[in-house]
């Protein structure tokens, strides 16, 4: 009995990795028809045969209460519930409980099909701020981080000198000596 209590916790473990996957305002109390199904597709509940999506969105939908777009954990127990017989013919409802429970708990989401980072020569050419030339290179000080607005737009110096001036600051000393 005691394996049972530890793979409902991990169920309720695994329910709520799933909860708050994609979604930074989720709770992880309540699973959206999107992750329920990514929950069923990344735990292989879905085979394809006897378990397809179509049966997943069906059960998602008979279990959570009418007006409600999510399910709670008790009702995502229930659907599991529905799923064992489908999903494991061969065996038992109780059986077939439990190999779902098997199959779903210590499971997370996974990121499959998210883009990678591509780390190709002619990327690192064209990214190294080292290499800029003209006005793109005073954007970057010599470590290659931008400079920020500094570094766009042309910033006045209130001095009383024009530009460029070699001899700044230099109007004092001249009067000084006379």
């Amino acid at each position: 009995m005691a394996e049972s209590g530890d793979i409902l916790e991990q169920l309720l473990v695994s329910f709520k990795k799933f909860a708050v996957h994609g979604d930074p305002k989720a709770t992880g109390k309540e699973l959206n028809g999107k992750n329920w199904a990514k929950l069923c597709k990344d735990c292989h509940i879905t085979d394809g045969k006897t378990t397809t999506s179509t049966h997943v969105d069906i059960v998602f939908t008979k279990v959570k209460s009418k007006t409600s777009r999510v399910m709670t954990y008790e009702d995502f127990q229930k659907a599991l519930e529905e799923l064992a017989p489908r999903r494991f013919k061969g065996q038992s409802k109780e059986e077939a409980l439990q190999s779902i429970f098997r199959l779903v708990a210590h499971k997370e989401p996974t990121n499959m099909g998210v883009t990678k980072v591509l780390k190709a020569p002619a990327v690192d050419r064209l990214t190294d701020s080292s290499r800029f030339t003209g006005s793109h290179k005073e954007r970057f000080d010599s470590s290659g981080r931008g400079r920020g607005r500094e570094g766009r737009e042309e910033l006045v110096e209130n001095t009383g000198y024009v530009g460029a001036y070699r001899n700044a600051g230099t109007y004092q000393e001249k009067m000084k000596d006379k």
